[in-house]
C-alpha cells in the first residue's frame, strides 16, 4: 500500500470514530506501529489530525462550544440531533453524552424549553450554559484530556445517583449481534453508569459506524431503547437491527 493510501485510511479511520489506537492501525493495514506513527507525526504536522499518546484524535473531536466546521459529516449528525429534539419535553431530565453528534443536540436544543441536563461533557456544558431555560448538572470526575469528560470512580459514582428521563449517548462502534463497543475501558465504564440512570436510552450514530466493533462491550443492542441515524427508518441498511426491541427513527 502506497503512503498516500495508508495515510488516507488513517484518516478515514480517526474521522469516523473521532480516536483511534496506533496498533489497531497497524494490524488493519498489516505494518509495523513505527511506520504508522510516522504517518500520524507527518499528519498532525499538516494539521489534518492531532497526535496523542498511543493513537490520533480527530480535530472535530477536539472542539469546545464555539462551532467546529472540522467535524465529520457534519451534516448527518445535524439531522440526528434535529430528531432527537422531538424527544424532548418540557420539564424532562436528561442527559447529553459527549461526542460531535451529542454536541450537535446541545447546540440545537432550543432556548424556549426548560429542561434539566446532566452531563459529563466540558463542551456539552459550555454550549448548554448559553440557554437561559435549561439547568446544567456537570457531573465531575477526572478530565480525560482528549475527549473533554469526566471519567473515573466519581463520575459513575454520580451518575449512580441520578435517574433520568432519556440519556442521549453516542458509540464508537455499534453492531446488531455485539452491541455497542469502544476501545476506551474507562468510558465504556462511564456509559454503562448513564445507561443505568436513565429510564429510556437513545443512541445518536451515524450511519457509517453501524456493523463495527471493538474490544470493549459497553451493552447488548437492546439496552438501547431508541436508535438515531441520519436515514429514514425503512432504510435497508437498518434491516439487521429491526429483529431487536428497538425503535428506530
Amino acid at each position: 500500500m502506497l503512503k498516500e493510501e495508508r495515510q488516507q485510511t488513517i484518516l478515514s479511520e480517526v474521522e469516523l470514530h473521532n480516536r483511534i489506537l496506533l496498533t489497531d492501525i497497524a494490524e488493519t493495514l498489516d505494518v509495523s506501529i513505527d511506520t504508522i506513527r510516522r504517518d500520524v507525526k507527518e499528519l498532525d504536522a499538516e494539521n489534518k489530525l492531532r497526535k496523542v499518546h498511543g493513537g490520533a484524535i480527530s480535530l472535530g473531536f477536539t472542539t469546545n462550544s464555539a462551532r467546529n466546521n472540522n467535524v465529520y459529516r457534519l451534516e448527518e449528525k445535524t439531522t440526528i440531533a434535529e430528531k432527537a429534539l422531538a424527544l424532548l419535553k418540557d420539564g424532562a431530565v436528561i442527559f447529553i453524552d459527549g461526542g460531535t453528534t451529542c454536541l450537535e443536540l446541545a447546540r440545537l436544543v432550543p432556548t424556549d424549553i426548560d429542561l434539566t441536563c446532566f452531563t459529563h461533557s466540558l463542551p456539552v456544558a459550555m454550549e448548554l450554559s448559553n440557554k437561559q431555560n435549561v439547568t446544567v448538572i456537570f457531573v465531575g470526575g477526572q478530565i480525560s484530556r482528549e475527549a473533554q469528560t469526566s471519567i473515573g470512580a466519581n463520575a459513575i459514582h454520580n451518575l449512580a445517583e441520578i435517574r433520568v428521563d432519556f440519556g442521549f449517548i453516542g458509540t464508537g462502534y455499534v453492531d446488531s449481534l455485539y452491541g455497542l463497543t469502544e476501545f476506551d475501558w474507562d468510558i465504556v465504564q462511564v456509559k454503562k453508569a448513564v445507561i443505568k440512570s436513565a429510564k429510556k436510552t437513545v443512541l445518536l450514530s451515524i450511519s457509517e459506524k453501524l456493523n463495527s466493533q471493538h474490544r470493549y462491550k459497553t451493552c447488548d443492542i437492546n439496552a438501547i431503547n431508541t436508535m438515531i441515524t441520519e436515514l429514514e427508518p425503512e432504510d435497508s441498511l437498518l434491516n439487521s437491527f429491526r429483529n431487536n426491541d428497538i425503535r428506530l427513527l
